[in-house]
């Protein structure tokens, strides 16, 4: 089968398992619920498998991928920055009192520590943010959360795992800020 999926798009595909695989674009994303696309050690714009080579042909997807098909897992690069502790949600539940505590909306979108000169995940992995992007941070730390909308997780998570990303895409994401740790 040879389909162009559009944005938002799934088709399942039958693969070695019982249930069909689930092969889905998201943004500039094409995924696959099998555990080949799942595992590899690549960013999830530049995975594949043969189910969605099934199902874009393997000239679309050489065409997406922008080279041959990988062979093996490129090395995951060494962490550049390690952010201080931050804080992390913690599930409230009526035994606790929130006397004293600060409360924010959990958003869908992707945890990010700006350092005063780079965007950090909270494990330490750097994102690629466009320079008219940056520009518009202070140069105090700040801690909040890359994001597009309310259940566009996936989207999100496409546009800022991307290194060298799309302006255009760039231009949905906002940085909602929930903390200054620095700051008095």
């Amino acid at each position: 089968m040879i389909k162009k999926l559009s944005d938002g798009e799934s088709v399942e595909v039958q693969g070695s398992a019982k249930s069909p695989y689930i092969v889905k674009r998201v943004g500039d994303v094409v995924s696959c619920s099998c555990p080949a696309w799942r595992n590899q050690s690549l960013p999830i714009n530049h995975r594949t498998c043969k189910h969605i080579r099934k199902v874009l042909g393997d000239e679309a997807e050489q065409a997406r991928l922008g080279s041959e098909f990988p062979t093996k897992a490129t090395p995951k690069k060494k962490l550049t920055v390690v952010p201080p502790t931050i804080l992390l949600a913690e599930r409230w539940t009526p035994d606790i009192d929130p006397t004293g505590w600060w409360m924010s909306e959990k958003l869908d979108g992707v945890r990010g520590y700006w350092t005063g000169k780079e965007m950090v995940s909270r494990l330490g992995n750097l994102f690629y943010l466009p320079e008219w992007f940056k520009l518009q941070l202070p140069s105090c730390a700040l801690d909040g959360e890359l994001w597009i909308g309310r259940k566009r997780f996936q989207e999100t998570v496409s546009i800022v795992r991307t290194q060298g990303g799309s302006d255009e895409l760039w231009k949905k994401v906002r940085y909602p800020i929930f903390d200054a740790p620095k700051v008095p």
